[in-house]
């Protein structure tokens, strides 16, 4: 009797392995194996065997991690307090560097994105910060792709979210940009101002060499003046204008009565 139960036993056992060592990875997973504690080899996707007690097995995921980077406190190069965070996007292209090389490589990427975000961004001034997000995103990108290479990692890009300030720091900065708009409204105005000036100093000069031109003006003035009716205007006739009129046409010799 105690034969028969230790033979089922066992049996049961021998089962058990075997099934255990059936193992199935999806298509965006590799299973990095180890031969008595040495790394073999790297399998998947798919069926692979796993020999019990003798082998053992990782499973890495080979897809894009999002990683959302804590929000971190910096001083900027210009001396202002910021709240910054930000997200990581990347993938393990080589699953034994990713188990290897470092004890965990989530937990590590997330830290050197900490660091890395403060101390590139500690770099640069505030108005920096956001106005360029474009360029400091490719420069936080290529420092943490250099570091994480060695771990098998490829840093696929970087996104600053958001750049937090403080209140005065906003009343400061509207103040800035509304004493800005109040500067290029006076540069425009004297531009404009100049503009007419020189203008109006070539229409002087011409009409100081074409005295016809300066009275057909001043004709023109009447006609519009005159077309409104509500009011009654009275214009001063420069001499000139009249002389002008009341002189009669020469004929030929110089005898008016011709």
């Amino acid at each position: 009797m105690i034969t028969q139960y230790t033979l089922l036993s066992v049996l049961v056992l021998v089962v058990a392995l075997l099934i255990s060592m059936f193992r199935i990875l999806r298509e965006y997973e590799r299973a990095v194996v180890f031969l008595l504690g040495r790394f073999q080899t790297v399998k998947g996707p798919g069926l692979i065997i796993i020999i019990p007690i003798v082998q053992q097995m990782v499973r890495v995921d080979l897809r894009t991690i999002v990683l959302d980077v804590p929000t971190q406190d910096l001083i900027t190069r210009d001396n202002v307090s910021v709240r910054v965070n930000a997200v990581v996007y990347f993938r393990v292209l080589d699953p034994q560097m990713a188990i290897n090389n470092v004890e965990n490589y989530l937990e590590a990427t997330s830290q050197l994105a900490q660091t890395t975000l403060r101390s590139v961004l500690g770099q640069h001034e505030l108005d920096e910060l956001l106005a360029e997000r474009e360029t400091l995103n490719r420069d936080l990108q290529s420092i943490l792709d250099q570091h994480t290479d060695n771990w098998g990692i490829k840093i696929a890009n970087v996104e600053i979210k958001h750049v937090d300030i403080s209140e005065s720091m906003v009343r400061a900065m509207a103040r800035q940009a509304e004493a800005e708009r109040m500067r290029r409204a006076k540069v425009i105005h004297a531009t404009g101002e100049l503009e007419a000036s020189e203008k109006l100093a070539d229409a002087a000069a011409v009409l100081a060499n074409q005295p016809n031109a300066l009275q057909l003006r001043y004709l023109q003035t009447l006609t519009e003046v005159a077309s409104d009716r509500t009011n009654t205007l009275v214009f001063p006739v420069p001499m000139d204008l009249i002389n002008r009129f009341a002189e009669k046409p020469t004929g030929k010799g110089g005898d008016p009565d011709q």
